[in-house]
């Protein structure tokens, strides 16, 4: 075991999240880097990001359900060869049923906004912002203005929506990403917000000073946390609810202290 200094190069709004839920999970992840199955749901959300991104690539009168799904389709058709998405399905009757609920989930969007009221202030923003000393790199899905001019994040989700009084723990990396927009620009954000398509469900998070300021020093504390993982080697697991959701649960030590 070393007890040497190790330094963390940049961290995620992602990763940060995997490390405060469960350190175990950050070392699978971001220390082994070991790679999980992607699921038809994975595909789901990385095709609708990307048709929702180029949606507004188009004039405003053409932003419509049917451009929108044939973006979808586009943008399948464009990544389903990848080798991440292969052998997601059993037949060509399986993905096409997939594809089918796909555009059904899509057709909700339309009933929590309208794409052609509005053009967004910037889409799939890369974002890598030295915050005195750390780094925190990620890729915000859209940005845009308000009524009144005021800058708001969003994000869209294809998984389904968590009970209101649960949503908080979701806002967690759009406080890093609003954060990092306040560093970059000097404006601090109105608001973020989580479209859940799955609903469909919008939630809304009022943003201040105060609450970034937090959510730097949290920020700091994590990543100093996460530095003193890595270098006494030491990743405790935290079991929870999640695990049910976890790829890495055959291999994690918490499970295999159960099992025996």
């Amino acid at each position: 075991m070393t007890t040497e200094k190790v330094r963390l190069e940049n961290l995620s709004p992602s990763r940060a999240g995997d490390f405060k839920t469960c350190p175990q999970l950050f070392y699978f992840r971001a220390i082994e880097r070991l790679p999980e199955p992607t699921s038809v749901h994975q595909a789901r959300g990385t095709t609708a990001h990307l048709a929702l991104q180029r949606l507004f690539d188009h004039p405003l009168p053409e932003r419509t359900p049917d451009r929108l799904f044939d973006l979808f389709r586009e943008a399948w058709t464009e990544i389903r060869g990848d080798d991440e998405f292969g052998g997601l399905f059993a037949d060509v009757d399986e993905e096409r049923a997939w594809g089918v609920q796909s555009l059904e989930l899509l057709a909700n969007y339309f009933s929590i906004e309208d794409p052609a009221s509005f053009d967004p202030e910037d889409r799939e923003l890369d974002m890598t912002e030295d915050l005195d000393g750390i780094v925190i790199r990620g890729i915000l899905d859209r940005i845009d203005r308000d009524d009144d001019g005021r800058l708001v994040i969003t994000d869209y989700k294809t998984g389904k929506a968590p009970p209101e009084r649960y949503a908080l723990p979701a806002f967690f990396a759009l406080k890093i990403y609003a954060l990092l927009i306040r560093k970059r620009t000097g404006e601090t954000p109105k608001e973020v917000r989580l479209l859940y398509l799955n609903g469909p469900t919008s939630f809304r998070l009022p943003i201040d000073d105060q609450q970034l300021d937090a959510m730097d020093v949290q920020l700091r504390a994590l990543w100093a946390a996460i530095e003193r993982a890595m270098a006494t080697e030491r990743f405790p697991a935290r079991p929870g609810r999640l695990c049910d959701w976890c790829s890495f649960q055959p291999i994690c030590p918490a499970w295999a202290e159960v099992a025996s």
